[in-house]
């Protein structure tokens, strides 16, 4: 078993239409499949939305308004999740609730590494 990163990406746009009605459905059903996931155990941490917008640092110690402007998709949070494999956890993401709206769950595999003093 390995842990990967979820990242929650979609279009900077895809809730504006909502009313605040059907702004608590989209909050509901996530609120359920991350129930479900860590009640299961294949997630072991939720993570947190995102909200718009940041900075990003640069070497030079620079900073600029980010992340990513012109970019129209926006990573709207994370979680953390246990799987066997890529393909285990596509399968688990299924029923992410970002699918519903358009998005995407870009999947990353966590490097082990071990600090020592």
């Amino acid at each position: 078993m390995a842990n990967y990163l979820f990242l929650y990406r979609e279009s900077g746009d895809a809730h504006a239409d909502l009313s605040p009605e059907d702004m608590q459905k989209v909050m509901q059903s996530w609120m359920g499949w991350i129930g479900e996931a860590m009640k299961s155990g294949w997630m072991t941490a939720p993570g947190d939305a995102l909200k718009p917008g940041g900075v990003i640092v640069a070497a030079d110690k620079s900073v600029t308004d980010g992340p990513f402007a012109e970019s129209k998709e926006i990573i709207g949070g994370y979680s953390i999740i246990t799987a066997d494999s890529y393909e285990h956890a596509a399968k688990l993401s299924e029923g992410c609730p970002v699918y519903a709206v358009g998005g995407k769950v870009e999947i990353r595999e966590l490097a082990m590494v071990e600090i020592t003093n």
